[in-house]
């Protein structure tokens, strides 16, 4: 059989990348001969490059689509002879590239858009890693559980019993922040237990880390200090990581650590909920009033094997 060319589109956010890491490694299994090129958005490329299952990243010029170089670059990829073509990110955007770009060009369509050749049923209420293996499934490719070993970095001498908090998230989105003045609680209270709190995350949330130390000063202090190859590696050695609705979270849960997510109204935990062997998540309709006694509770009940006096 000769060699197709098949494209895949996903764009982001990063918790959304790390919940089709199980569909890409499937789509490699489904695809083991052919060209795989995956299309997402320029603060993602340097990841996608990482990735094992893909012979090619392009980047969706997405922000410059007024402009017309930008309009016909886009076009191109979009009309480069792919034989198939799998819609990871399910959006509006995404609709309007089959409608008005791709379904003419006799390409094979996987995705949720109107008159594509392999449809997705509505997704309502299915976590976002299942719907994009349905995805990859309805293409013909076999289930597959991905490996991370080619994300995580070197094994590096973390110290023991370590609680991860990770207090950031989207600007865009305050009521999904759990308060930094109640992740600092939180750190005390871990402290006391007999773990050693960090808070991870990038220079955005340096505010929240900074409040978070000062009320524990035991507090390790990762902020900015952590690239996700790192980042994967220090969650892979935490005892457990409590964070807010944001992709570090989920990679956490991905890379197998005792993981919870605090979710406020905005998540819905039937298509959102970080996916892995030991995920959890604690919902409230406002997490300005959710106290550290009660995550801390959740956390016992997460790591109950673990010793915790």
């Amino acid at each position: 059989m000769a060699k197709r060319s098949i494209l895949v589109i996903k764009h982001g956010a990063l918790g959304d990348i790390v919940q089709a890491f199980d569909a890409c490694a499937s789509l490699r299994a489904g695809h083991p001969d052919d060209r795989l090129v995956l299309m997402t958005s320029p603060p993602f490329a340097d990841l996608a490059r990482l990735m094992p299952w893909f012979d090619e990243v392009v980047v969706d010029p997405r922000a410059g689509l007024l402009h017309f170089a930008d309009h016909w670059r886009l076009i191109r990829l979009l009309t480069a002879g792919w034989s198939r073509i799998y819609d990871f990110q399910c959006s509006g955007r995404t609709a309007r590239y089959f409608r008005f770009i791709i379904r003419w060009t006799g390409a094979e369509f996987v995705g949720t858009a109107r008159g594509a050749s392999h449809r997705l049923p509505a997704m309502e209420g299915i976590n976002n890693r299942d719907r994009m293996l349905r995805a990859a499934e309805l293409g013909g490719c076999p289930a597959t559980q991905a490996s991370l070993d080619w994300l995580k970095g070197a094994a590096e001498p973390w110290p023991d019993r370590l609680a991860v908090l990770v207090p950031g998230c989207s600007p865009a989105k305050p009521s999904k922040r759990w308060p930094a003045e109640r992740y600092g609680e939180l750190a005390g209270l871990l402290l006391e237990a007999g773990f050693q709190p960090a808070v991870a995350g990038t220079q955005a949330d340096r505010a929240a880390a900074d409040a978070i130390v000062a009320r524990t000063p035991g507090t390790l202090d990762l902020i900015g200090k952590t690239p996700l190859p790192r980042l994967a590696g220090l969650f892979s050695a935490a005892s457990m990581v409590v964070g807010n609705d944001t992709g570090p979270v989920f990679l956490a849960a991905r890379c197998g650590a005792p993981t919870l997510m605090l979710m406020g109204p905005d998540t819905d935990p039937s298509m959102s909920a970080p996916v892995g062997p030991n995920a959890s998540w604690l919902k409230v309709d406002d997490l300005s009033r959710l106290e550290p006694e009660e995550v801390l509770q959740q956390c016992k009940e997460m790591a109950s094997s673990q010793p915790w006096y």
